[in-house]
């Protein structure tokens, strides 16, 4: 993973793995003999480039082991696909579920890579019908795909984008199905629910609308949004430790002051929704 190579100024992030997972999570190591937070999400979730991510800081005021599960680029296929990340976050006592976009899960369209959900596999007989101009072995991925998709026709990207977010919607029930109690569902974005929903070149959780929210907030214990205003990112994104290299990057990311603000409100969830 491109996280773990350390040039100068460059965090190291204790790679671990908890028993037979697949996944090189962000240590060091917990201890999971006792009782933990297990956390699921994405790159902010994992803290790139962040000293202290937020299940870091939520463990400090908590008083007792998170978990911090978090993959970069991570869709919701990589926690479907991985058995005993799923044994372990029921086994949990509490669990936390960083809301991803809809662009790095499999569909009818196109396949991701079951681990790395941000690298473009193959595109189906459906999407070389619907984009017969284009050669999808240009493409490796998402990103780029979506891109390509949209500015090459908006009307017929618009097909994609419904199926996206019908998989984002049923593959997220189907993860909640599959863990033993309801988790708490975060909404850490630089942009209010719904409001980029319909945007190939937006910033994640990419596609996801407030419909989509609706859908699947009966199945969760909390929902808990931290959305930082531009000023507090750019505030936030001082604090982050880098290389040269990856300055443009980090300019990517929110922040340590939106960690801070999630790790304090889920710790007032944490505390007042007990089920």
């Amino acid at each position: 993973m491109a996280y773990d190579i350390l040039g100068k100024g460059a965090l190291d992030y204790f790679p671990c793995r908890y028993k037979t997972s697949k996944i090189l999570f962000r240590g060091p190591k917990r201890d999971l003999s006792g009782p933990y937070v297990a956390v699921l999400g994405g790159t902010e979730t994992y803290g790139r480039f962040m000293a202290h991510p937020y299940p870091e800081l939520l463990e400090a005021q908590l008083g007792r082991a998170v978990v911090n599960f978090g993959c970069p680029n991570a869709g919701l296929d990589v926690f479907l696909h991985d058995p005993v990340l799923l044994k372990l976050c029921n086994n949990a006592t509490d669990i936390v579920i960083q809301l991803p976009g809809a662009q790095n899960l499999s569909n009818r369209f196109y396949a991701v890579h079951p681990r790395r959900n941000d690298r473009f596999l193959r595109a189906s007989s459906m999407l070389k019908y619907l984009y017969p101009e284009l050669d999808f072995t240009d493409y490796h991925f998402t990103g780029h795909l979506i891109g390509a998709l949209q500015s090459t026709c908006p009307q017929r990207f618009e097909v994609v984008r419904k199926e996206l977010q019908q998989a984002w919607v049923g593959r997220l029930k189907g993860l909640m199905s599959r863990l033993d109690k309801r988790a708490t569902l975060v909404w850490m974005a630089d942009h209010q629910i719904g409001r980029l929903a319909g945007d190939a070149m937006g910033s994640d959780p990419l596609f996801v609308d407030q419909a989509m929210i609706d859908d699947v907030r009966p199945y969760a214990r909390d929902l808990v949004k931290v959305v930082p205003t531009p000023d507090e990112i750019e505030a936030g994104q001082q604090g982050l430790v880098h290389s040269e290299m990856d300055a443009a990057a980090a300019q990517m990311m929110l922040g340590t002051l939106a960690h801070e603000r999630l790790a304090n409100k889920l710790l007032a969830s944490l505390s007042t929704h007990r089920v």
